[in-house]
């Protein structure tokens, strides 16, 4: 048997990166990394001027610049206490050394390029050997290095103008590769929509020998945003756009000097909005659970946009369910896409067998795992059906298995269900945060299977938006001999 690819948890996103000094975003993510536990978070603004790094000022008459890294240090800090690896994106324009205004993000992350080139690698390359200094060569080597952020989009990149993003790039790259050679550095990040931007890139890194280690782009699935206050409604491609996506670079690539470089989706999800209710509910798992059953086959890594609603691109979320991007809400509410990542998580390591509705898994002591999914119908998810069956027989030792299954679909391990219920509540009390909590996780059902010349046969029924996670374990029978179950209230013989 292969192992079943973990592409899945190579990187996770989050909004800016000085949002983990917050206490709520290092609770969410100490509670992501014990239930899940991904490898490299992925944010924006780690030159932007609330990290604080970039400090220019004037001494004796002369501009200098001093790099300050006391929020920096803390950040990484966090993460590498919690077992994951900071994958570096480098941007945006510090304001002290924009050549602009413009900026995106109710935060005001600035887009323009550097008023100079010179002093932007100064920074990169500062940056660098700080975090090398701290936390060692060997370290920082397995931290991804991604140069800027979707700048083939005129919100990310000033005029969305190729050629000022090629002169980056290269400026970037030869700075990563001036601290350390073996310092992995890529791009271009595109977003989705103008797919010849990375075949124009590889062309000029290819044609000026710039240094370039792996290649990212990302990946949505949702139409234009029809805006209500506070929101915003879209309609979806199938999630099968999504893989079509994560494919896209290695076939643009093949036959050119980058055919051979790995793929990192740096991010994706359904809507590109983190205020469209879609991102909280059942429906959302299930559609994107083929995309994670199957995604590790076309890429290195591809990073859900983001493990949590502390997220302010649009401004304060006026609501505790407002259609975050979060696998969590505030205050760590499990969504069910956290679900479908926690049951990921618990899948045994070896790929036995895959379909349109399931994934089936195995380890070397008999244990057997199955994720399956109940289909939806993208276009409108009330007409997704109402039941679906799964068959399977799965290898299995006998004479029976113990069956644990855990689901969570519209009404089970829903807590936007519950909310709605709960009146949308956009200050929920204490107690009814606990409910919410308590209403978040999934139902779990128990029974013995017999095995019958090695395999078991098992019927899954699953619900409207429903994933599930069976886990099949060897039944050792130690029932005592002299036990009777049926005496349990009565002292006589039968």
């Amino acid at each position: 048997m292969s192992r079943f690819p973990t592409a899945w948890r190579e990187c996770v996103g989050t909004g800016r990166m000085e949002l983990a000094l917050r206490r709520d975003h290092q609770d969410s993510l100490a509670l992501i990394q014990r239930e899940i536990g991904f490898r490299h978070i992925r944010g924006h603004g780690l030159f932007s001027d609330g990290m604080g790094i970039h400090r220019p000022y004037v001494h004796a008459g002369e501009r200098r610049v001093r790099h300050a890294f006391t929020y920096l240090d803390q950040v990484v800090d966090a993460y590498l206490e919690l077992g994951i690896r900071p994958f570096l994106e480098l941007g945006f324009m510090p304001s002290g050394l924009a050549s602009g205004d413009q900026t995106v993000f109710w935060w005001g992350g600035n887009v323009t390029p550097p008023a100079s080139h010179t002093e932007w690698a100064d920074l990169i390359g500062a940056t660098l050997r700080h975090l090398i200094g701290r936390y060692g060569i060997d370290e920082v080597r397995g931290w991804p290095i991604e140069v800027w952020n979707e700048p083939n989009l005129p919100q990310f990149w000033q005029d969305a103008d190729a050629d000022a993003y090629h002169h980056l790039y290269e400026v970037s790259a030869n700075a990563v590769k001036d601290v350390d050679a073996a310092l992995q550095v890529g791009g271009p990040a595109i977003s989705p929509g103008d797919d010849k931007w990375l075949e124009t890139f590889a062309a000029f890194v290819s044609r000026h020998d710039v240094p370039i280690d792996f290649v990212s782009r990302h990946a949505y699935t949702s139409g234009p945003a029809r805006h209500v206050p506070f929101g915003v409604h879209q309609s979806l491609a199938p999630a099968s756009a999504l893989l079509d996506q994560f494919a896209l670079p290695r076939r643009q690539l093949a036959g050119t000097p980058l055919g051979g470089l790995p793929v990192h989706i740096t991010e994706f999800n359904s809507s590109y909005r983190p205020d469209n209710p879609v991102h909280d509910t059942a429906f959302h798992a299930a559609y994107l659970a083929p995309v994670l059953a199957g995604g590790g086959d076309l890429c290195d890594s591809f990073a859900y946009w983001t493990f949590s609603d502390m997220f302010e691109e649009e401004g304060v979320p006026t609501a505790l369910f407002h259609g975050g991007f979060g696998l969590l809400t505030h205050r760590q509410i499990k969504k069910p896409i956290f679900h479908l990542y926690a049951f990921l998580a618990r899948l045994a390591p070896e790929f036995v067998s895959r379909g349109p509705d399931h994934l089936v898994t195995a380890d070397d002591s008999g244990r057997v795992t199955v994720l399956a999914w109940a289909p939806v119908d993208h276009t409108d998810a009330a007409n997704s059906p109402a039941t679906h069956h799964v068959l399977l027989s799965v290898p299995a030792p006998g004479p029976a298995v113990f069956l644990l299954r855990s689901s969570v679909d519209d009404e089970r391990g829903n807590a936007w269900s519950a909310w709605r219920e709960m009146g949308r509540p956009h200050s929920p009390t204490a107690r009814q945060i606990d409910m919410l909590r308590e209403a978040a996780e999934p139902a779990r059902v128990h029974r013995s299977v017999p095995v019958t010349d090695g395999r078991a046969e098992i019927e899954i029924v699953l619900a409207r938006h429903e994933v599930t996670l069976l886990e099949l374990t060897p039944v050792v029978d130690e029932t005592p001999p002299w036990w009777d179950d049926s005496r349990l209230v009565s002292g006589e013989e039968r």
